[in-house]
């Protein structure tokens, strides 16, 4: 079964970072959120960001993936909550994992693996604090 994307479980796991149906699970994902959007090496994104951000009015200069653009999850991660009808700009990212697949002789074995994925970003203009 698909795990989170950016990282394979064991890497997740690693962390201390595990998934589960408690009401925890949200605050994990949301740290998983927020790992991924500062670790991430791949500047592929930048000109979809800063093209998007500026269409919708917000100078160049105040546009700063990883610092202040941030994925909805990411943003309640750092205290803070997108608000409501706000549109960010949508961005291709890899989700990768693990998952197990039986083999002809019965036997279960973990595959890696990694697909296409999307994420909507939101500038920290489009956030408010979380009190």
């Amino acid at each position: 079964m698909p795990t989170g994307m950016g990282e394979s479980t064991t890497s997740r796991e690693a962390r201390g970072v595990t998934r589960g149906n408690d009401m925890g699970n949200q605050s994990q994902v949301q740290q998983e959120a927020l790992y991924r959007a500062q670790n991430s090496p791949s500047m592929s994104n930048y000109p979809a960001i800063f093209q998007g951000f500026a269409e919708k009015g917000i100078a160049m200069d105040d546009i700063r993936p990883r610092e202040n653009v941030f994925s909805f999850h990411a943003w309640k991660a750092l205290g803070r909550r997108v608000r409501k009808g706000e549109h960010g700009v949508r961005i291709a990212t890899i989700r990768t994992g693990n998952k197990t697949e039986k083999q002809p002789d019965g036997t279960e074995i973990q595959v890696g693996f990694s697909s296409p994925w999307h994420v909507t970003v939101f500038h920290v203009s489009q956030t408010d604090a979380i009190e």
